[in-house]
């Protein structure tokens, strides 16, 4: 399985990487192996409407202590800013900028392509049941 996850998440870096829509910097960060499957669970785990370092570090399944390197280096390449929470002014919230959202839609665009992809090398019916185990396995 380990190996099938970083072919998948290998194969959407790489259609990001070609996506027209992302801004040059960011495609070329993707196409040089600069942007990891690490940088995704932000894109994976951050609410639209932002989230504390903490919430979002438990949503990826990682401490806040490893998501907060790559929420800085997401902040220096301009896909989210951390902002003041209005909740508690000494909390802060990471939230996608534009150029964040439109890497966002960039990835749900090569995550879709790439499930495609997948579907269409194995056929529909293995598909289904791989994703039906996965749902399965992930619920347990």
């Amino acid at each position: 399985m380990g190996s099938a996850l970083r072919r998948f998440d290998a194969r959407v870096l790489q259609l990001m990487a070609r996506n027209v829509e992302v801004p040059l910097a960011l495609s070329n960060l993707a196409a040089r192996a600069q942007v990891m499957a690490a940088h995704v669970h932000i894109t994976r785990h951050l609410a639209l409407s932002g989230d504390r370092l903490t919430d979002l570090a438990r949503r990826a399944g990682m401490t806040k202590q490893a998501m907060a390197p790559l929420v800085d280096q997401c902040a220096a390449w301009g896909l989210v800013t951390r902002a003041v929470d209005p909740l508690d002014a000494r909390a802060r919230r990471v939230q996608f900028t534009a150029v964040g959202l439109a890497w966002l839609q960039a990835f749900r665009d090569a995550v879709a392509q790439a499930e495609a992809e997948f579907r269409e090398e194995v056929g529909q019916e293995v598909a289904t049941v791989v994703a039906i185990g996965l749902e399965a396995y992930a619920g347990a």
